[in-house]
């Protein structure tokens, strides 16, 4: 629940000594100087202390740095990036940058503004969203006063997403701004003012322009909030979800035929996301989360005998997974694989929690590895049934599997091992030369000691491979 500072004494948001200290550089450059953004909106909204702070200065906000930095017994060393016309410097406990207010103009094929020296109204006019145009003075005369020309305070108290001028040229001027607002109506549970969403749909395209690597940032923001499916829905409802994650909104919609129909594997999707997101804040978990079945839509398929099929959709997926990280400017790193693999493996335990056999459990520990327990965790969010009874038993079946899985590593200790036999001592037993048959018996070993036929310790391996070497025509030297 999100609550609003009932406090009018906006002072108390500036106790910390660092805002003396500003306040006194400011007096002694004679500067106009205010902290506005999500300091002052978090501040607000009780979220806990910020700990970067976004100084405005009515003139060099380089200067007012490099005062600031005089006056703090720190000394702490200035970072300058004159193209900008921004300076920041850190302390233990916080991140400061510091920016000159100006006025901003938009070449339509850049969301890069030309900008201007400007006044504290033209600063506040620039910003994305009314809540975020909210400033405390720093101002010795009018210290901790709130400067609020567009009702953000009231927005925040009616939980809004509003811009401060017209929404369609507030998000054709910097197209990024779509995804931020709805990252905070994900984040805040804030709703979007109607025509500030209608703008944004109307806009979609020019997500075009936007780098991946910004609009990635924030799809990891809006996963990593408390339940993300706010967000996504909204992506959706915009259209802008078709341009990003096309691979998502193909699975949306429910075919019939014969009567028989397939569940909405979108809305699917977005259930098992919120509650993958109660389980871990794993952002990769939550990625495979919503990836786990995008394979489902060119899989898709209706037999008169069996009805509607997803064959091979885990393998597919996977692949898909690698061309959309790569699209997006994602890691095709372990953490890429890492996805691949829970979304390759992600209707495994479902398909052995009706009869839990070693041999299976074995197999699904060997090929999971160190990631067994998140793939159990993406399983168990799957569950997306409304009938309480079906619910509980596919929750109390996957407990089954879980407490096999223990039962399984502690004796036979399958997890990421190795075969007893290595290739170089099955061509020290035979005479070979790296070949086929070293595979071969490689493989038979492993096999025998999965399915539970010999178990995991050298001396039975090593028996089994000289009779199934024997078998081979294969003769010890």
């Amino acid at each position: 629940m999100v609550k609003i500072s009932t406090n009018n004494n906006y002072k108390s948001a500036l106790t910390h000594p660092v805002f003396k200290v500003l306040s006194d550089a400011s007096g002694k450059l004679n500067l106009e100087t205010y902290i506005i953004g999500g300091f002052v909106r978090d501040f607000l909204l009780e979220r806990g202390t910020p700990k970067d702070i976004d100084v405005v200065a009515v003139g060099s906000g380089i200067e007012l740095a490099k005062q600031t930095s005089e006056l703090l017994a720190s000394h702490p060393k200035i970072s300058i990036f004159k193209n900008f016309g921004t300076a920041m410097l850190k302390t233990d406990e916080m991140e400061i940058e510091f920016v000159g207010a100006r006025k901003e103009s938009y070449d339509r094929n850049s969301r890069k503004p030309a900008v201007e020296n400007g006044t504290l109204e033209d600063d506040q006019n620039r910003r994305d969203f009314t809540i975020n145009a909210l400033a405390l003075s720093l101002n010795p005369e009018t210290f901790g006063d709130l400067v609020d020309p567009f009702n953000g305070l009231k927005d925040l108290k009616n939980k809004i997403i509003r811009t401060p001028l017209d929404p369609d040229i507030t998000y054709s001027d910097d197209p990024l701004r779509m995804l931020r607002a709805i990252r905070f109506a994900c984040q805040l549970e804030f709703e979007i003012e109607k025509e500030s969403l209608a703008a944004i749909k109307r806009n979609k395209e020019r997500i075009k322009i936007i780098s991946f690597e910004r609009i990635t940032d924030e799809l990891h923001k809006i996963l990593l909030s408390k339940k993300p499916s706010i967000g996504f829905a909204l992506l959706h409802k915009v259209e802008l979800l078709d341009i990003i994650l096309p691979e998502l909104t193909a699975l949306q919609g429910i075919d019939e035929i014969e009567g028989q129909r397939h569940k909405d594997n979108f809305w699917h999707t977005l259930e098992v996301v919120d509650n993958i997101s109660t389980a871990t804040d794993d952002l990769w978990l939550r990625w495979a989360a919503l990836l786990h079945d995008i394979g489902k839509a060119p899989t898709k398929k209706f037999d008169k005998k069996a009805g509607w099929t997803f064959h091979g959709h885990e393998f597919v997926g996977s692949k898909m997974t690698y061309k959309l990280f790569k699209r997006l400017r994602m890691p095709l790193n372990e953490k890429m694989k890492f996805v691949q693999k829970m979304v390759l493996m992600s209707s495994r335990p479902i398909a052995i929690s009706g009869e839990v056999t070693d041999s299976a459990v074995r197999r699904l520990v060997f090929d999971a590895g160190d990631h067994i327990d998140e793939l159990m965790t993406l399983c168990e969010a799957d569950i997306t049934t409304k009938n309480p009874k079906k619910q509980k038993q596919y929750l109390n079946n996957f407990k089954k599997v879980r407490e096999r899985i223990v039962e399984v590593e502690e004796r036979d200790r399958i997890r990421n091992f190795q075969p007893p036999i290595s290739g170089e001592e099955i061509m020290e037993t035979f005479g070979l030369k790296p070949s086929r048959e070293i595979g071969v018996l490689k493989e038979a070993i492993k096999e025998a000691i999965l399915e539970g036929e010999i178990p995991n310790e050298y001396e039975a391996a090593k028996a089994f491979m000289l009779k199934r070497a024997e078998k081979m025509g294969l003769n010890k030297i």
